[in-house]
C-alpha cells in the first residue's frame, strides 16, 4: 500500500508516517517546511519505505506511480500561525485541499482530511458532537483557520458526493506530545516551555476556560482506524476528560518548577470558553477512546522538551496580545 502524507514534517503528520510505516505502508512524505521540521522526520532518513518531497501543496501535486491513499495533514495550525500565516493558512485548508482530492480523484485513492475541533468556533453547545454546526466568528483573527477547515470539509464532502471520492474527515481535538514546535503558541508547549525557562506561565483571560487534551499516540491511534474504516461522515477524536487551563497550569508547575508564578493576561479574540468532544461515534463506529492519561502524556512530553533545553533548543514563546492582532 502506497500513500501521500501532506504535511509530513509537522508535529501530527510525522507520527501518522511513522505509524503508517510501523504497519507496513510506503508513505510519500510531503511538506514545504513552512511550519514542518526535518528534525522531525530525521529518524526516517535509511528508510526505504519512506520518500519526502519538498512541495507547497497549493500548488498542482503531481505524484508518479499508484497511490492507496492520499491524508491532507498540511496546514498551520497554532494560535501564533493564525497572526502570522493567514493567507498561507486559508490557502492551504482551500487549494491545498483541492489539489489533494483532485490528485485522489486521479489516482482512485482514500482521501482523509485533518479537520479541526475549531470548526465548532467558540462553542454554545457542550460537548460538541459532530452534529453541532458550530459558532465560528468568519472575519476574526482566528477566522482564517477555522473557515479554511470548514471550506476544507465542504470541499471533501462536495468532492465524495459528486464525484464518488473515498473520503474521510477526522475533527481533531487538542493534541500534545513530543515534536510539538516550542514557539508555536499552544497552552501545553507554552507551560513546559515557560516553566523549563524559569519564566512565569502566560495564562489568558483568568484560567476557567477548558480544553480536552489528547496525546498524540491516542490521536493516531484514531486516525488510523478512522482511514481503514468505513462511512464518511466528520469523527471527532479527541479526549472528553476536560480540564481548565488553570489546573493544566497547576500540573506542569508541579513537575517542572513549583515556584514558577503565572501571568494573567486579557483573552484574545474569540478564544472558545470550552472545548470537550463527544466521542459516541469514535466509540461506536472505530472502538477507539484515548488510553494515556494527562499525567502520562505531560510527563513524555515534559522529557521531550527537557531534552531541547539541554541543547540550548528552547526561547521563550510569542506573547499574544491584542495590540500584536491588531498591528500584524
Amino acid at each position: 500500500m502506497r500513500i501521500l502524507i501532506t504535511g509530513a514534517a509537522g508535529f501530527l503528520g510525522s507520527h501518522l508516517t511513522d505509524r503508517f510505516l510501523a504497519e507496513g505502508y510506503h508513505v510519500i512524505g510531503m511538506d514545504n517546511l513552512i511550519t514542518g521540521s526535518l528534525d522531525n522526520i530525521a529518524h526516517l532518513e535509511d528508510e526505504p519505505r519512506f520518500e519526502f518531497v519538498r512541495h507547497d501543496v497549493t500548488e498542482f501535486i503531481d505524484v508518479k506511480g499508484d497511490l492507496d491513499g492520499v491524508l491532507h495533514f498540511a496546514s498551520p495550525a497554532s494560535p501564533v500561525d493564525y497572526l502570522e500565516l493567514p493567507i498561507q493558512t486559508l490557502k492551504v485548508g482551500s487549494l491545498g485541499t483541492h489539489n489533494a482530492l483532485g490528485l485522489s480523484l486521479a489516482k482512485g485513492a482514500r482521501f482523509l482530511l485533518a479537520s479541526t475541533s475549531e470548526v465548532y468556533g467558540d462553542p454554545l453547545v457542550h460537548p460538541q458532537p459532530e452534529s453541532y454546526w458550530g459558532n465560528v466568528n468568519p472575519i476574526g483573527p482566528r477566522g482564517v483557520y477555522d473557515e479554511a477547515k470548514r471550506f476544507a470539509e465542504a470541499m471533501t464532502s462536495a468532492y465524495h458526493r459528486f464525484h464518488g471520492v473515498d473520503t474521510r474527515i477526522v475533527r481533531i481535538f487538542n493534541t500534545y506530545g513530543p515534536r510539538m514546535r516550542p514557539g508555536d503558541g499552544r497552552v501545553v508547549s507554552n507551560f513546559i516551555v515557560q516553566a523549563l525557562l524559569g519564566q512565569g506561565l502566560t495564562v489568558y483571560g483568568d484560567g476557567s476556560q477548558s480544553r480536552s487534551f489528547c496525546y498524540v499516540s491516542d490521536e493516531v491511534e484514531g486516525i488510523f482506524r478512522l482511514f481503514h474504516s468505513d462511512g464518511h461522515d466528520p469523527v471527532n477524536i479527541g479526549n472528553p476528560d476536560e480540564y481548565t487551563i488553570g489546573q493544566l497550569a497547576e500540573r506542569i508547575q508541579a513537575v517542572v518548577d513549583p515556584e514558577a508564578g503565572v501571568e494573567y493576561l486579557p483573552l484574545p479574540t474569540d478564544d472558545p470558553k470550552v472545548r470537550k468532544p463527544d466521542i459516541t461515534r469514535a466509540r461506536t463506529i472505530l472502538g477507539w477512546e484515548p488510553r494515556v492519561s494527562l499525567d502520562e502524556g505531560l510527563a513524555n512530553t515534559i522529557a521531550y522538551f527537557r531534552s531541547l533545553h539541554e541543547q540550548n533548543a528552547l526561547r521563550p514563546p510569542p506573547v499574544i496580545t491584542e495590540a500584536a492582532e491588531e498591528t500584524r
